[in-house]
């Protein structure tokens, strides 16, 4: 048999896939003294963060984790936070990051869940975990702790070597899990393996305009996957994250101007508040080039204001946690205003009816897609993986989103509503989103949320939940009638409540279900 060229070559040429670890092995040796991390004013060189990261892997190796293991993190934005998380990684074990703000039921929950063999918190977190411990059997880690039982996070580091971890990662291996928001259920843990963070960080640095000389501002929870996107994708371009403890109007602001930040990941609540202070315009933004906006829908009327006054590019992104995103660029999103843009390369999208079959353009169906960063799975949990499945003919699986969408003659995707916040009604399908663009054209309307309530006859029928704008005068019931006026007979609403403010998880996504719960017998059985 004859051997070719190629056969011969490949196992010379053909290196081994660049993951975390290598990334940022690799800012460790050849970026030396240029920022990797800032924070408080104070700026980490990539030498020492590489050097921290390592040490901190191999504390955790020399405590008798092995590859595989779980790590629960649960602190709030700080340097130690993300030194903690990264060298999670690079001891090969599995990174679980929990957002703070969750129960301490949810904690445990996670915690056992996850089965983590660590856990490292700080702050007022240290004496929640330690309210647990009856609930959690798991190596404890803190900074500036003297708790019985508990581990000194800055101990263990400086006593270990800062040499890179002896520890072979392959693509499947697990990298990190990301618990959902619980948005339309329990919440569940989301698994990425290195091969699929790899992609997340090559894909979105290019998608989103990073390059060395980033400045990536890190304004939400670093337990968040919005976070994680734009922090991979600033390692892997070679630039510096900039890390904000927590997010204000004035303080955001100050540090745009400050360090000079480039690029930003945040959800449309918070560039509304941006662009609402009245000194908005007499900061120096100049230096962005790049931001994203992802987390919740960004309404139509925002996103045009947005595109003309935000300084630099802004890019609007879709996508899920679970994997999958789309951009609406700068450059098309005048003529595209109202759609969330095109797939990432490389990826594939498909509208689907209710018997499973493929749509055409135009019509409204569920989202389902395919890419090379889509999630390894639920961890342990075989019904969810069941459920967000669906076999392409070819014999792929792909991705089930939950969402309504529909695609353009262009492949531009437009999004209809939540599948699980669609309201059935005699029926009939009926998409909140649909009333809700309806009913914040009235100059009374702040924000709202449309519910489905039971309904004796049609099974549910929708409610709207309004935050009403300053001075607004109108009542529930004149607001109801204007709706009304304006939709189609199976869209109109039972009624209108008033509230001072809507339920949102940290990133900005209104939580229906909560309303759900608190209104569902506002106007009794109908």
């Amino acid at each position: 048999m004859t051997v070719g060229l190629r056969e011969i070559l490949m196992p010379w040429f053909s290196p081994k896939p660049v993951l975390i670890p290598d990334i940022l092995s690799w800012n460790q040796e050849f970026l030396g003294n240029k920022p990797a991390v800032v924070i408080d004013d104070d700026a980490v060189s990539w030498r020492e963060f590489g050097a921290g990261t390592a040490q901190f892997a191999n504390s955790l190796i020399d405590a008798g984790l092995v590859k595989g293991d779980r790590v629960v993190v649960l602190m709030k934005n700080s340097y130690e936070m993300a030194e903690a998380m990264f060298g999670i990684v690079r001891a090969g074990c599995v990174a679980v990051p929990l957002n703070v703000s969750i129960t301490d039921n949810a904690v445990a929950g996670m915690v056992s869940d996850s089965e983590a063999k660590a856990v490292v918190a700080s702050g007022e977190h240290v004496h929640r975990v330690e309210s647990l411990r009856d609930r959690i059997d798991a190596m404890l880690i803190a900074p500036d702790t003297n708790l019985d039982g508990w581990h000194d996070y800055a101990a263990m580091r400086d006593a270990a070597s800062d040499a890179i971890a002896a520890v072979e990662i392959s693509p499947e291996d697990e990298c990190n899990i990301i618990y959902s928001s619980g948005t339309t259920g329990l919440p569940k843990g989301i698994v990425h393996d290195h091969a699929g963070r790899a992609a997340w960080g090559s894909d979105l640095a290019v998608s989103l305009r990073y390059h060395s000389g980033a400045r990536n501002l890190c304004n939400l929870g670093l337990f968040s996957n919005i976070t994680w996107v734009g922090i991979l994708a600033t390692f892997f371009a070679q630039g510096a994250i900039v890390i904000s403890r927590q997010f204000s109007v004035e303080g955001c602001l100050n540090t745009i101007e400050k360090q000079r930040v480039t690029h930003a990941a945040m959800v449309p609540l918070q560039y509304q508040k941006l662009i609402e202070h009245p000194d908005f315009e007499k900061y120096d933004l100049s230096s962005l080039d790049a931001c994203m906006c992802c987390g919740s829908p960004l309404a139509a009327g925002l996103k045009k204001e947005l595109a003309e006054r935000w300084p630099g590019d802004f890019i609007e992104l879709y996508g899920l946690t679970e994997g999958l995103v789309t951009i609406l660029s700068p450059e098309d999103m005048h003529a595209k205003l109202e759609s969330v843009g095109q797939p990432c390369p490389g990826q594939q999208l498909a509208i689907l009816d209710n018997n499973d079959e493929v749509l055409s353009a135009g019509e409204a169906g569920e989202i389902v897609g395919l890419c090379r960063f889509t999630m390894a799975g639920y961890h342990a949990n075989d019904a969810a993986n069941e459920e967000a499945t669906w076999m392409h003919p070819s014999g792929e699986r792909w991705l089930r989103t939950g969402d309504i969408g529909k695609l353009d003659e262009d492949g531009f995707l437009y999004l209809v509503d939540r599948k699980k916040d669609m309201i059935i009604s005699g029926g009939q399908n009926i998409y909140p989103a649909d009333i809700e663009a309806t009913m914040i054209e009235n100059d009374a309307v702040s924000e709202v949320a449309v519910i489905g309530i039971p309904h004796e006859k049609w099974g549910e029928t929708p409610l709207a939940v309004v935050v009403p704008a300053e001075g607004a005068t109108e009542t529930p019931d004149n607001l109801t009638g204007w709706v009304n006026a304006r939709v189609g007979k199976q869209q109109k609403l039972a009624g209108t409540v008033l509230i001072a403010e809507l339920p949102r998880n940290p990133n900005g996504k209104i939580l229906k279900r909560e309303l759900r719960k608190q209104f569902v017998d506002a106007l009794g059985q109908v």
